[in-house]
C-alpha cells in the first residue's frame, strides 16, 4: 500500500511538473491514415526549446523545428506507418527532469473521406447563435471570459448557444432549409462585441459560452440524421488581438506589423485591377481589418501549416460538411490556394466558399477556381465556390423601383445574369439577399408581396442559396441603427420570451403568412433537381416583367416576375422557345393546375412559378 501511494503521489508531482512545463500542444491530436501523413505538431511551454527529443527513441520525429520565441517548438512527425495509438514523445533536458506527453492517433471515421458536401440543391439557413436561442442558461457568463452576459445591450452577449440551435433544429428542417451556417463559434475573449466572434481568440476551442466541443459534434449529428449540413465560418485572415499566441508571437512575422497601426483599405478588386501599385496591394493583404483583429501573415509557413491543420481538425473531429470563408480576398492569395489543396486532398468533395464583398461580376468571379479571368495573371484560386455580392446589390433595390430606365427594376436581374459565363461553375455560388452584415430585407421592402417576389427570385435561379435567420417570419432591422439590429433575437429562443416564434400555433397572423410561404418554396424547392442543376433560358424584361426559364431533359419550370404594379397580359408566343409543346401548368405557390392559352394574366407586382406539362 506504501509503494503504491509513493507511486501515486509521484505520477501526481510528475505529471503536475509536465503541464506546468507544457502548457499547450496544437493540434490537440491527429488521426491515423490521413491523406497527408505529415503533421506539424506545436508544442507551448516555458522555455520548451531548451528541451531536446531524441531521433533514436522516437522514429516518426522528422525534424525538431525553433524559432524566435523559445517558448514554442515545432515538431514534424512522419504518420505514414502510424495505425491509432498513442505516441510516447520524451522531452529531455541537461538539468531539468523529462518531461513524457502522450500524444493521441485517431481512428477516422468510416466514409470521412468521402463525405458529401452543400451544393446548389440545399438552401443554407445562415444564424448567429448568441442571437438565435439559449438553450443552456448556465454557460450565459463563464468566469474567464471577459464579456459578460447582457441581453439589454444590443452588442452585449445575449447567451444563445448551441444547444440552442440543436434544440430548433426541426424547426428549421419544417421550414426547408437544409443546412446551417452558423457565424464563428470559436473563443472570442474580446472585452466588448465578442458575441460575433470573428477576433477569435482560440482557435482549438469552442468559445464556452456557446458550450463545448461535444455541442458542436452533436449539432453536426442532429442535422445528418436529417440528410442536413453543417457549414463553419472559417476566419483565415485575421485573429483577435486577445488570442493567446498574439500575446507572444512565436516569431514577428506570424502577423502582418508596420511602425504605426496600418487599416486595410478593403480594395479588395486589386487582384484583378490591371494597374494596381503594389503599395496599394500589400496594404490590402497586410494591413488588419480593425485594430482588435491582427492580419495574419499566410505567407509564413508556419502560419499556413497551422491554419490548414486546424481546418482539417475541425472537419475530421466533429463531422462538418463545408466551409464559409470570411474575408476571403484580404488573405495572402498564392498560400490560400495551398490552403484549399490541403482540404480537398483529404476530403475531395469538401465544398468552400469564399466571401468577397465585390460589386462586379468581372471582380467576383476572379475567385473561382478556373477562372479565365484569372488566368490572365496566371492565377487560379482553387476555391470552389464564391458569393454572388452583385446580385445582392440587385435583389435589394430591384423591387423598390419601376423599369422606367433601362438598368432598373427587373432588368437589374437579366444584366447580372447575362454575366454568368464568367463563372467557371455557376451552379456553385452563393445567392443571397441579405445576411449579418447588411441591412435587413424586410426593412428594405416591408411588404410581403416584395417579399415573395424576392424570395421567389431567389429560390428558382441558379447557385446555393442562403437566407437569414428571423426573416422567414417578416424580422426586421436597420443596419443605420448599428449591427446589434440586424442581429436581433429570435423571439421565443428565450425563456420568459413573450411570445414563441418558433411554434407555429403561437405565431402572429403575420408571421405566419412570411412563415407559410417561405417554407412551401423551399419544400418546394427540395426536390426539385430542375431548379438545382438545369439550364436557364431568359428574356428581355418587358413592363418590368420579367420571365425565365429552368430546364432539364425531364422538366421545364417557367418563373414570372411582375413588377410592375399594374396587371399585365403576356403573349405566350414570345415564350414558345422556352414553353415548347406543353400546354398546361401547374402554379406552384397557388396550387391549382390551368392551360396554357394564347395569353397569361398576371397580376401586379406578383410572381408565378408554373411547372410546365
Amino acid at each position: 500500500m506504501k509503494s503504491k501511494h509513493l507511486l501515486s503521489l509521484f505520477s501526481f508531482f510528475f505529471l503536475s511538473l509536465s503541464w506546468a512545463q507544457i502548457q499547450r500542444v496544437e493540434p490537440p491530436y491527429w488521426w491515423a491514415n490521413m491523406e497527408n501523413p505529415s503533421l506539424e505538431v506545436l508544442v507551448y511551454g516555458n522555455h520548451i526549446s531548451e528541451y531536446t527529443i531524441s531521433p533514436e527513441k522516437h522514429p516518426f520525429l522528422r525534424d525538431i523545428k525553433k524559432v524566435n520565441n523559445p517558448n514554442y517548438l515545432f515538431l514534424e512527425l512522419d504518420l505514414s506507418d502510424q495505425r491509432p495509438d498513442t505516441i510516447v514523445i520524451e522531452f529531455q533536458h541537461a538539468e531539468k527532469s523529462s518531461i513524457v506527453y502522450d500524444y493521441p492517433i485517431l481512428k477516422r471515421e468510416n466514409g470521412s473521406r468521402e463525405r458529401k458536401s452543400f451544393d446548389a440543391s440545399d438552401v443554407i439557413y445562415l444564424l448567429m447563435p448568441d442571437r438565435f436561442a439559449n438553450g443552456n442558461l448556465s454557460n450565459d457568463s463563464v468566469e474567464e471570459m471577459t464579456d459578460k452576459y447582457n441581453r439589454t445591450d444590443k452588442d452585449g452577449r445575449h447567451g444563445g448557444d448551441i444547444q440552442g440551435i440543436i434544440d430548433h433544429v426541426d424547426y428549421i428542417h419544417n421550414l426547408g432549409a437544409t443546412a446551417i451556417w452558423s457565424t464563428p463559434l470559436c473563443e472570442d475573449n474580446d472585452a466588448q462585441v465578442s458575441y460575433h466572434t470573428y477576433a477569435q481568440s482560440d482557435l482549438y476551442r469552442i468559445d464556452p459560452r456557446y458550450g463545448t466541443h461535444d455541442d458542436y459534434k452533436n449539432l453536426a449529428e442532429a442535422l445528418h440524421q436529417r440528410d442536413m449540413h453543417l457549414i463553419m465560418d472559417y476566419v483565415t485572415n485575421h485573429w483577435g488581438i486577445e488570442h493567446w499566441m498574439v500575446k507572444d508571437l512565436p516569431m514577428p512575422d506570424w502577423i502582418h506589423q508596420f511602425p504605426s497601426y496600418q487599416n486595410t483599405n478593403h480594395r479588395k478588386e486589386i487582384f484583378s485591377d490591371p494597374y494596381a501599385a503594389k503599395k496599394d496591394y500589400d496594404i490590402l493583404t497586410q494591413g488588419w481589418f480593425v485594430p482588435t483583429m491582427p492580419d495574419l501573415n499566410q505567407s509564413n509557413p508556419f502560419v499556413l501549416r497551422y491554419l490548414t491543420q486546424n481546418a482539417i481538425w475541425w472537419i475530421e473531429s466533429t463531422g462538418l460538411d463545408g466551409f464559409r470563408v470570411d474575408t476571403y480576398p484580404y488573405n495572402d492569395p498564392l498560400p490560400m490556394v495551398q490552403w484549399v489543396e490541403a482540404i480537398k486532398a483529404e476530403y475531395p468533395y469538401f465544398n468552400i466558399v469564399g466571401e468577397g464583398w465585390m460589386h462586379n461580376t468581372i471582380h467576383t468571379s476572379y475567385w473561382q477556381e478556373n477562372s479565365a479571368i484569372a488566368a490572365l495573371n496566371d492565377f487560379n484560386s482553387g476555391l470552389p465556390a464564391v458569393m454572388d455580392f452583385p446580385l445582392t446589390d440587385a435583389l435589394t433595390v430591384a423591387f423598390n423601383e419601376n423599369n422606367s430606365y433601362w438598368e432598373s427594376g427587373t432588368t437589374r436581374f437579366y444584366k447580372n445574369f447575362q454575366n454568368d459565363f464568367l463563372y467557371p461553375n455557376i451552379h456553385n455560388v452563393l445567392v443571397f439577399a441579405e445576411n449579418h452584415d447588411t441591412q435587413r430585407i424586410n426593412e428594405i421592402y416591408p411588404d410581403i408581396q416584395e417579399y415573395k417576389q424576392l424570395m421567389t427570385v431567389l429560390m428558382t435561379i441558379r447557385g446555393i442559396p442562403q437566407i437569414y435567420y428571423g426573416s422567414e417570419i417578416g424580422m426586421r432591422g436597420k443596419k443605420s441603427e448599428g449591427d446589434g439590429d440586424i442581429r436581433r433575437d429570435f423571439p421565443g429562443g428565450w425563456p420568459g420570451d413573450p411570445q414563441n416564434a418558433f411554434d407555429p400555433s403561437q405565431q402572429t397572423k403575420q408571421q405566419k403568412a412570411y412563415f407559410s410561404f417561405t417554407q412551401k418554396l423551399l419544400q418546394w424547392r427540395k426536390n426539385k433537381t430542375v431548379i438545382h442543376s438545369g439550364k436557364t433560358l431568359h428574356y428581355i424584361p418587358e413592363n418590368d416583367v420579367y420571365v425565365y426559364f429552368r430546364y432539364n431533359e425531364e422538366e421545364r419550370v417557367m418563373v414570372i416576375i411582375n413588377n410592375n404594379k399594374e396587371d399585365q397580359s403576356l403573349r405566350l408566343d414570345r415564350f414558345s422557345e422556352g414553353i415548347q409543346q406543353n400546354t398546361s401548368a401547374y402554379d406552384v405557390l397557388n396550387t391549382t393546375t390551368f392551360t396554357l392559352e394564347e395569353t397569361l394574366e398576371v397580376q401586379g407586382q406578383s410572381s408565378l412559378i408554373l411547372e410546365l406539362r
